[in-house]
C-alpha cells in the first residue's frame, strides 16, 4: 500500500537529525506519539506530541524497562491495515493504527566499547526498541520501520511524493530485521565472551580441549566500505567492521592519505600488522600477497626497515609495510625510497607524515595502537554451505618452552633467533620454512606443498639476496615429516632448527641433525596457515 496512516511512534536513543525530521512529519499532517526523553524533547521544542502513557494507560515502570510493551502499541504496529477484520477488532479495542516507526536501539555497542561494567551493558539492552522493530517490519504492507538517522530525509521524500510501494516497504523491513539481528549478535557474542573467561581453564594446554561453541552462532558486522573489487576484478567486495571488536588493526585504523584501500591492501596490511604485533622491540615486516618478504627487529624503525628490505628488496617494491613503533621521518623518508603500497602503523610524527605526503598515492593508515598477539578472538572462513570458525593462533612458544632434543645445545643468541624465526613463520603460509640470524629473515620459503620445498625455496631466496645462510636459523611452522628438509638446511650450513615435534620419523631427523653436530629444539605447537 502506498497510502499511510498518519500516526507516528518515535522512540530514538539517537537523537540527532530527529527535531527537524518531526517538524517535517507534523508539517505533513502526522500525530506524533513518543516515550521518556524522546517526548521530553519533543514537547520542549513545541511539536504536539501524545505521550505513549497516555496511550496505554499504563505508566514506565521497572526504571524504564517496561513502556511500550502493551496491546495498544503493538496492536497499532501489527495489525495489517489491509485485512478489515485486523481493522474491525482495532476498532472494538480502540486501538489505534501506526504507519511509522521511529526506532533506534539502546547504545549497546558504545557502552561496551566506552568500556562499561556488566551492569551498565546489561541496562543498555533494549528490549521494546527490538520488539517494536520487528512488529512493524513484520507488518511493513501498513507500517513503515525506520531504524537509521540517516534515511530520514529520503524518508519524508517518500511521504511527500505517496512513493512508498510495496518494493521500498520491503527494503526498509530488510533493513529492520538486520538491525535488531546485528544487535542481538553483539549481546550473544558479548556474553558468550564472558562466559568463556569464567570457564578457561588455568592451563593453557588444555585451553583448546575445554572451549565449547555455542550450538548457534552469529557475527554481527556493519559496512564500513564497498570496495571497488575483490580479490579480481570480476568480483565484488566491501569491508565490515565486526561489532564489538576494538582490537587495532587495518579495519579500525584511519586511512591518513592516499586512495582507498582495496580488498588485497587490507588483507596483507591485516597481515602485516598481525605479524609486527608480536614483538616488544622495534619490528618492521615486508608483505606481499599475505606473506613476509622481509622482516627484522632493529634498535629502531629505521634500521629494522633496512634489514627487512635486504632479505628481499626485488619482492618488496609495491608491497605493504607494517611498523610496531610509532613513525620518523627517517623510516619514512627509507620507505618511500621504492614504490609501496600501503604503510601501517601505531602513529607518524609530524616529519614522517610530511615525507609521506610527498608520495600521494602512497597509502598511510594509523591504527593508535597494536593487536595483542595473545588476545582471544574467533577467526571465521567460509566454504560452501557453512562456516568455519576456530578461534584466533594465540599461543607463541618462548625460550621456556623450547626443549632442546639434539645433543648440541643452543646459546642465549640462537635462542633469541630461533622465538624470532618461529614468530615469523607463524604469520607464513604452509607450508614454510623461515631462515633467520640477527633477529633478521634471510630467507622465507612459503606456501609450498611439500616442507623440503619450502626450505629450498627459502634457501634461494637468501642466496638471490645475497644472503649468507651459514649459521642461521631456521624456524619450521610443522613438524619434518622426513630427514630430506633437514638434510636441505645442513647442507646450506643452517646451525640451529625449531619445529613442532611429533612426526612418526622424529628420531630420524634429530639422528640427522645430530651427525650434522646441528641444534634442534621442539615446541610442541604446530602453526600451520592456510
Amino acid at each position: 500500500m502506498t497510502d499511510v496512516a498518519k500516526r507516528a511512534l518515535l522512540s530514538v536513543s539517537d537523537k540527532a537529525g530527529l527535531l527537524p525530521f518531526a517538524r517535517s512529519l507534523v508539517a505533513q499532517g502526522f500525530e506524533l506519539v513518543s516515550t521518556g526523553g524522546t517526548a521530553r524533547l519533543l514537547a520542549d521544542e513545541g511539536l504536539p506530541v501524545t505521550r505513549v502513557t497516555d496511550v496505554t494507560g499504563f505508566p514506565e515502570i521497572l526504571d524504564g524497562r517496561v513502556k511500550t510493551l502493551h496491546p495498544a502499541i503493538h496492536g497499532g504496529l501489527l495489525g495489517d491495515q489491509g485485512i478489515p477484520a485486523h481493522l474491525q477488532t482495532m476498532t472494538e479495542q480502540g486501538i489505534e493504527p501506526f504507519g511509522l516507526l521511529v526506532v533506534n536501539l539502546y547504545p549497546f555497542a558504545q557502552t561496551l566499547a566506552g568500556g562499561g561494567g556488566f551492569d551498565a551493558c546489561i541496562e543498555n539492552i533494549d528490549i521494546g526498541g527490538p520488539a517494536m522493530v520487528r512488529a512493524a517490519a513484520k507488518n511493513h504492507a501498513s507500517v513503515l520501520p525506520v531504524c537509521d538517522p540517516g534515511d530520514y530525509d529520503r524518508v519524508l521524500a517518500l511521504l511527500e511524493d505517496g512513493a512508498l510501494t510495496a518494493s521500498i516497504r520491503r527494503g526498509f523491513a530488510t533493513k529492520a530485521f538486520a538491525h535488531t539481528a546485528h544487535y542481538d549478535s553483539q549481546i550473544s557474542r558479548w556474553l558468550q565472551a564472558l562466559e568463556d573467561r569464567d570457564q578457561e581453564p588455568q592451563n593453557s594446554q588444555l585451553k583448546h580441549e575445554s572451549e565449547a561453541f555455542p550450538a548457534e552462532l552469529s557475527f554481527a558486522g556493519k559496512l564500513s566500505q564497498p570496495l571497488r573489487y575483490g580479490e579480481n576484478p570480476h568480483q565484488r567486495a566491501a569491508l565490515y567492521r565486526m561489532a564489538g571488536n576494538g582490537r587495532p588493526g587495518i579495519a579500525a585504523g584511519t586511512l591518513i592519505q592516499g586512495k582507498p584501500l582495496s580488498y588485497n591492501n587490507l588483507n596483507d596490511a591485516d597481515a602485516a600488522f598481525e605479524l609486527v604485533s608480536e614483538f616488544e622491540d622495534p619490528a618492521v615486516a615486508i608483505i606481499k600477497h599475505a606473506n613476509p618478504s622481509g622482516v627484522a627487529l632493529g634498535d629502531d624503525l629505521y634500521g629494522a626497515y633496512q634489514r627487512a628490505l635486504a632479505c628481499d628488496a626485488t619482492s618488496a617494491f609495491g608491497g605493504i609495510v607494517a611498523c610496531n613503533r610509532d613513525l620518523d621521518g627517517a623510516v619514512a623518508a627509507a620507505i618511500t625510497g621504492i614504490f609501496t603500497e600501503v604503510v601501517i602503523a601505531p602513529g607518524a610524527d609530524n616529519t614522517a607524515r610530511e615525507v609521506f605526503a610527498q608520495k600521494p598515492n602512497l597509502r598511510l593508515v594509523l591504527t593508535g595502537g597494536m593487536a595483542d598477539p595473545a588476545a582471544p578472538d574467533l577467526l571465521v572462513k567460509s566454504i560452501a554451505g557453512g562456516l568455519l570458525v576456530q578461534s584466533r593462533d594465540d599461543a607463541s612458544a618462548g625460550r621456556d618452552d623450547f626443549r632442546v632434543v639434539s645433543a648440541e645445545q643452543p646459546d642465549d643468541t640462537m635462542l633469541n633467533n630461533l622465538v624470532f624465526a618461529q614468530r615469523v613463520a607463524k604469520h607464513v603460509k604452509s607450508n614454510t620454512i623461515v631462515l633467520a640470524a640477527g633477529g633478521a629473515t634471510l630467507g622465507v620459503g612459503a606456501g609450498q606443498m611439500s616442507r623440503v620445498d619450502a626450505a629450498h625455496l627459502a634457501i634461494r631466496k637468501a642466496a638471490s639476496a645475497g644472503l649468507d645462510v651459514r649459521g642461521a636459523v631456521a624456524a619450521s611452522d610443522a613438524f619434518f615429516p622426513f630427514a630430506d628438509g633437514i638434510s636441505a638446511l645442513i647442507e646450506a650450513g643452517v646451525s640451529a632448527v625449531v619445529q613442532p615435534g611429533g612426526s612418526l620419523r622424529d628420531e630420524e631427523v634429530i639422528a640427522a641433525a645430530n651427525d650434522a653436530g646441528m641444534v634442534m629444539v621442539f615446541t610442541g605447537l604446530r602453526h600451520f596457515r592456510h
